[in-house]
C-alpha cells in the first residue's frame, strides 16, 4: 500500500501551532486585567504540566529516572524559557499592544544567531546578518522608535524592549536541548516545565511577599478562567507539540518559514477584532516578515552545503541536529 504524504499534516500542524501563538497574545492582553504576569505564567505552566505529565505516562520509569538525573540543569533552562521569558513578554504586553509581541517573538530566530555568534563564535553568513538587520529594524519601526506610534495611548518602546529582552531567556532555554541528547523533544520539553514548575510557584509567592505582584482574586479567576484555559493549554502546550512534530516532518528550515505567520496571524485577528495598524506597525512587520524570509534562505543555503558533507561521512546527523537546533 502507498504510504500516506506527511507534508499536508505538518502544514497544518506549524499553522496551527502559529496560530495558537499568534492567539496567546491577544487573550493574554484581556487575561492581564484580572491576573498578573507572574501568576499568569504560573497558571498557565500549571496547566501544561498535567498535560506534559500525562503524555510521559505512557513511557513507564524511563523520563523520571532522566528527570532524577538533571532535575537540577532542567529546572534552570525551564525556569529561563518558561518563567524569565513568559513573564517579562507579559510585562512588556501590558505596556504594548498584542501585535507588537508577536512581531518580537517572530524575530527570535535571528537573535539566536547574534547569540551564537556572541558566545559560540559562529559568525552568521552575510545574508544572515542583513536579516537580523532588517528584522530588528523591523521592530523598531514598531515599536515607534523611529516616527512614534498611533496604536495605543502613549509609547510601547517601553513594553517592547522587555519583551524583545525575555526572548533572550527563551534562546538560553532552546539552546540547552543540546546539552541533553539523551531527551528527545518530548522529554526535554515536559520535563523542563515540570523540573522548573517549583521555581515558578517559588517565584509567584516571593514576588507576592515582596509586594512586586499581587495573587489573583476569585472574581478575577472567575472572569477569566476560559483565557486562562486557552492560554495554558493551547499555545503552552498543544502548539509547542504542534510546532515540534510539523519540524519533524518539514524540517527545521520550514518550519522557520512558518513563524512568519505568528505577527500575521494576530495581525489579521486584530483587524477582525477591530484594531486596525497604523502604517508603520505595517510597514515594520513587512520588514520583520521580510528579515525572517532571508534568514529561511540563508538556513536552507547553509543546510544544502552541509547535507554533501554528512553523507561523505557516511549519514553523520549530528551536523543536521547542530542546524536544526540553532534555527529553532
Amino acid at each position: 500500500m502507498p504510504t500516506a504524504n506527511p507534508r499536508p499534516l505538518g502544514i497544518a500542524a506549524l499553522l496551527l501551532a502559529t496560530s495558537g501563538w499568534g492567539a496567546m497574545f491577544l487573550v493574554g492582553k484581556g487575561v492581564l486585567q484580572h491576573v498578573e504576569p507572574v501568576w499568569l505564567t504560573l497558571i498557565r505552566y500549571s496547566m501544561s504540566a498535567l498535560l506534559f505529565a500525562a503524555l510521559l505516562l505512557p513511557r513507564g520509569a524511563a523520563p523520571w529516572r532522566k528527570l532524577r538525573l538533571h532535575a537540577l540543569p532542567l529546572a534552570l533552562r525551564g525556569a529561563a524559557g518558561f518563567g524569565v521569558f513568559s513573564v517579562m513578554l507579559f510585562v512588556g504586553l501590558a505596556h504594548s499592544v498584542p501585535s507588537h509581541g508577536a512581531v518580537i517573538v517572530a524575530t527570535t530566530p535571528m537573535t539566536t544567531q547574534l547569540v551564537r555568534w556572541a558566545f559560540d563564535g559562529v559568525r552568521p553568513a552575510r545574508l544572515a546578518l542583513l536579516a537580523t538587520a532588517l528584522a530588528l529594524a523591523g521592530v523598531a519601526m514598531v515599536s515607534g522608535l523611529f516616527f512614534g506610534t498611533a496604536s495605543s495611548a502613549g509609547s510601547t518602546l517601553f513594553g517592547d524592549a522587555v519583551a524583545f529582552a525575555g526572548t533572550l531567556g527563551w534562546i538560553w532555554y532552546t539552546r540547552g536541548a543540546a546539552r541533553f541528547p539523551a531527551l528527545d523533544v518530548v522529554e526535554y520539553s515536559a520535563l523542563t516545565v515540570l523540573a522548573s514548575w517549583p521555581l515558578l510557584l517559588a517565584g509567584a509567592l516571593i514576588a507576592t511577599a515582596l509586594g512586586a505582584s499581587h495573587a489573583p482574586s476569585a472574581e478575577g479567576l472567575r472572569l477569566s478562567w476560559h483565557a486562562l484555559l486557552f492560554v495554558g493549554l493551547v499555545p503552552s502546550a498543544i502548539s509547542v507539540l504542534a510546532f515540534n512534530y510539523g519540524v519533524r516532518t518539514l524540517g527545521a528550515v520550514t518550519g522557520t518559514a512558518f513563524l512568519n505567520f505568528v505577527p500575521v496571524s494576530a495581525l489579521l485577528m486584530g483587524i477582525a477584532l477591530g484594531k486596525l495598524p497604523s502604517a508603520n506597525e505595517l510597514a515594520g512587520m513587512a520588514m520583520v516578515v521580510g528579515g525572517l524570509l532571508l534568514h529561511t534562505a540563508a538556513s536552507r543555503r547553509a543546510t544544502a552545503a552541509i547535507a554533501p558533507a554528512a553523507r561523505a561521512e557516511g549519514g553523520n546527523t549530528a551536523g543536521y541536529r547542530a542546524c536544526g537546533a540553532s534555527v529553532r
